[in-house]
């Protein structure tokens, strides 16, 4: 099988719930022709199983193919936010923020706003809010999150 195919079937059985099952496709999805998706998307199937160390060493394996990744650049930033480094976090995420290749860039946004309430900055959250719900308007998650901190601000 080609190593779309092991992706496919990676993301088929990560959707369906089997964490195991979906990390051996991504596997032989590398071993077969290494993309930054499938060392990002192993992280993720990783950062699941609660090996964060192991997904920030898959995105960074990832970074090495395609230094411009948004998608892994946000996720080294969810995890170390996981793991409560918000500094380092931080940087990895502005980076997602600028990073030209990414199909979700509201998400880093909405991760810095996470921070930001972590660290009692509600302006500056609601205002890395503003900017995902600009980048895409129906992103719920973040629409919420806004109302919430608007009525504790204001």
């Amino acid at each position: 099988m080609s190593h779309d195919s092991y992706f496919r079937m990676g993301y088929f059985y990560q959707s369906s719930g089997d964490l195991h099952s979906a990390a051996e496709c991504y596997l032989k999805s590398i071993e077969n022709g290494p993309s930054a998706e499938a060392h990002t998307f192993l992280a993720w199937v990783l950062s699941q199983m609660g090996e964060f160390d192991q997904a920030i060493t898959e995105c960074t394996k990832a970074l090495a193919i395609d230094p411009t990744l948004g998608n892994a650049l946000n996720d080294i930033g969810v995890y170390l936010t996981e793991r409560g480094q918000l500094k380092k976090a931080t940087r990895y995420l502005k980076k997602a923020c600028r990073s030209k290749n990414y199909d979700s860039p509201e998400y880093p946004h909405y991760n810095l706003a996470r921070i930001h309430v972590q660290k009692d900055m509600l302006n500056t959250a609601v205002l890395e809010l503003k900017k995902a719900l600009k980048l895409n308007p129906g992103f719920f998650q973040a629409r919420h999150m806004l109302e919430n901190l608007e009525k504790q601000v204001h």
